[in-house]
């Protein structure tokens, strides 16, 4: 069974190249661009891994990874937030309401992202 991963993007190019890029490692690829049919996705089709933008339309990256983690059938999905806000203070938040990992965008390629994503996917198996 492959492993697949739930890209949360609103930012269209961003998320058409994540998956270019993903699917083409191997990887089943998801995508959703709000935050509320994210987590209805998370819940139907139970990713391995969820790449989390904060910044979203209808509810907030914040609030998804907040009720991913109290929903027991989505709360062991690995979930490494993508985000351009690079402030202690989120990237603190994300790791405390229980994000495996945060990646600033503006700081990497989308090659050094993917880079990224497949160590946790790794370390998921």
């Amino acid at each position: 069974m492959s492993q697949s991963i739930l890209i949360v993007e609103d930012d269209s190019f961003l998320r058409s190249l994540l998956v270019k890029k993903l699917s083409s490692s191997g990887f089943s690829v998801l995508e959703s661009a709000d935050g509320n049919k994210a987590l209805k996705s998370a819940k139907a089709d139970k990713p391995s891994l969820i790449l989390l933008d904060l910044l979203l339309p209808t509810i907030d990256g914040f609030e998804v990874l907040e009720k991913l983690k109290q929903d027991p059938d989505t709360a062991k999905i690995s979930v490494i937030v993508l985000s351009n806000l690079g402030q202690k203070e989120d990237i603190d938040k994300c790791l405390n309401l229980g994000a495996t990992d945060y990646l600033i965008k503006s700081q990497l390629t989308p090659e050094e992202i993917i880079v990224r994503v497949k160590e946790v996917m790794e370390r998921l198996v």
